[in-house]
């Protein structure tokens, strides 16, 4: 992942817009405020699982980002998570905009 696409990610943390680990997830799932799932690149079979129906139950769109757990919680300055839910839809656009540019 490009640090344009963290530093986007680091400014959804810092405006309390992105609910990190799975119990942020499933919170964010059942407030019907989760736009966007996110799953770090080494996450567990049952966690990208458990994502893809959190993904499901919201009907939102789920990513598999290139980054690992350790990189993307040292960027974001959370301790631990393998999934994180984007909680603005302005801000989900943004960070699904910034994938599709950054993959081409």
């Amino acid at each position: 992942m490009q640090d344009d696409l963290l530093k986007t990610l680091g400014l959804m943390r810092r405006a309390g817009k992105l609910s990190a680990g799975e119990d942020g997830v499933r919170q964010a799932v059942r407030k019907r405020t989760a736009r966007l799932i996110l799953v770090a690149a080494d996450a567990s079979l049952n966690a990208v699982k458990r994502a893809d129906g959190f993904a499901g139950t919201a009907k939102v769109p789920l990513i598999r980002l290139d980054e690992n757990k350790d990189t993307l919680c040292r960027a974001l300055g959370v301790n631990g998570g393998a999934m994180f839910a984007v909680c603005d839809e302005g801000f989900a656009q943004a960070f699904m905009k910034k994938q599709r540019e950054s993959l081409s």
